[in-house]
């Protein structure tokens, strides 16, 4: 079973999900809460799984909590968010949260988003990335520094290392851990970066001066 807790300001919206989860065999509804501060208490108490938090809330917003809640080894966190919040999903990815999705995403791939961040995969829908990647591109400074932008300080950290040609194997003894987690951290960066391998990683990061 996957626990889940939800947290969101609109009732409406968290009866909305709470129905959704509940519809599902495979999961298991543990409660809402209606701001962050409330979503990190419970997620101490209950311990879920997956906690899906909307991005903006009162007195703790989703990506304040969702960074306690990673901190803590709580839950793994999956973000709510709109099209018209791009900075605070730029703050979000920082955090290293690697689940995104649309408030107006059908049942369906709210549903297959928490599958997928339970199995320990990325969940960033193409839509949301690449309204990220046009907004940040349309600032010079913002096209310079679109990894600063986008990664986190340990995905940077990959970056470099990467860039200066060490293999999977040597990342994991170099940073103490272990070889999957590399991969995963190299499938995340491609995925916000929008590049296809770790040549065109390597590449755009020496060539533009760690930029892309």
């Amino acid at each position: 079973m996957i626990r889940v807790l939800i947290a969101d300001d609109d009732a409406i919206i968290r009866e909305g999900l709470k129905m959704i989860i509940e519809s599902q065999e495979d999961m298991e509804f543990l409660g809402a809460a209606p701001e962050g501060r409330k979503a990190v208490e419970m997620a101490r108490n209950l311990r879920p799984d997956v906690t899906l938090l909307d991005i903006r809330m009162p007195l703790m917003d989703g990506i304040e909590a969702a960074g306690i809640i990673m901190e803590e080894k709580l839950s793994v966190p999956l973000l709510l968010t709109t099209f018209d919040e791009p900075e605070l999903i730029l703050r979000a990815l920082k955090t290293g949260v690697i689940g995104y999705i649309l408030k107006n995403s059908p049942a369906e791939g709210i549903l297959s988003a928490l599958r997928v961040v339970h199995a320990g995969g990325t969940v960033f829908q193409a839509d949301i990335l690449e309204f990220i990647r046009s907004r940040v591109t349309k600032d010079p400074m913002g096209q310079k520094n679109i990894f600063e932008a986008m990664l986190s300080p340990r995905e940077l950290e990959i970056v470099e290392l990467v860039a200066e040609g060490l293999s999977n194997q040597e990342i994991c003894e170099k940073l103490f851990i272990t070889n999957g987690t590399v991969r995963n951290y190299i499938s995340t960066i491609l995925e916000k970066t929008g590049l296809e391998h770790r040549t065109q990683l390597a590449v755009h990061y020496l060539k533009n001066g760690k930029g892309i």
